[in-house]
């Protein structure tokens, strides 16, 4: 197999730089899901253990849900967990594959990712502009924040889905960037 260019080895590095970042906020992203149980276990205490109730704690359930899923987007894509049709393309060659994650991400992904950073910037610009909260007497102050997540969401899926990309243009020239190993082991945690 010839040696990766210097082109090859800085597509490689980037790669790398995009996976590390993403399994590193993935792993992060986790314990959040431990939180998540741990405030609606609370919630559930509260409501029947005690007759309490708590707007704030509510909200804070479904803000910690809204994180987890819109921030572990991108993991998950890294990780290939995301839903497909796998009733062909797991039997595929590797080069296929490619080209059908190449072709995915260019008239998928990243058009719907530009379509929601688009829509939801005036959106999001229009809640920090009067600094939204809650609707409900007793809720969350922050709104905004929630909602700075949606197109921090799809930017981090291009930013993915780009290391995905080029992942796969490297598998079409030829050249691996991870060992098949190194890719499944990186499937297996979390």
């Amino acid at each position: 197999m010839p040696r990766p260019s210097h082109q090859h080895s800085a597509i490689e590095s980037a790669i790398r730089v995009i996976d590390r970042a993403t399994m590193l906020s993935g792993h992060a992203i986790a314990w959040l899901l431990l939180l998540l149980v741990l405030l609606e276990s609370a919630v559930v205490l509260l409501r029947y253990g005690f007759d309490l109730g708590s707007i704030a704690l509510q909200e804070t359930v479904t803000y910690v849900h809204a994180a987890a899923f819109l921030l572990g987007a991108a993991y998950t894509l890294q990780c290939d967990k995301h839903v497909r049709v796998d009733i062909f393309y797991r039997r595929f060659s590797e080069h296929r594959k490619a080209c059908i994650n190449l072709f995915g991400f260019a008239v998928f992904l990243l058009p719907v990712c530009l379509f929601i950073i688009w829509q939801s910037a005036p959106y999001v610009a229009q809640a920090w502009q009067i600094r939204e909260a809650s609707a409900d007497s007793g809720g969350l102050a922050r709104v905004y924040w929630l909602k700075t997540l949606i197109p921090l969401f799809s930017a981090l899926l291009i930013v993915q889905g780009t290391a995905e990309a080029l992942r796969a243009w490297l598998v079409l020239k030829g050249t691996t960037v991870l060992p098949q190993a190194a890719r499944d082991d990186r499937k297996a945690t979390l």
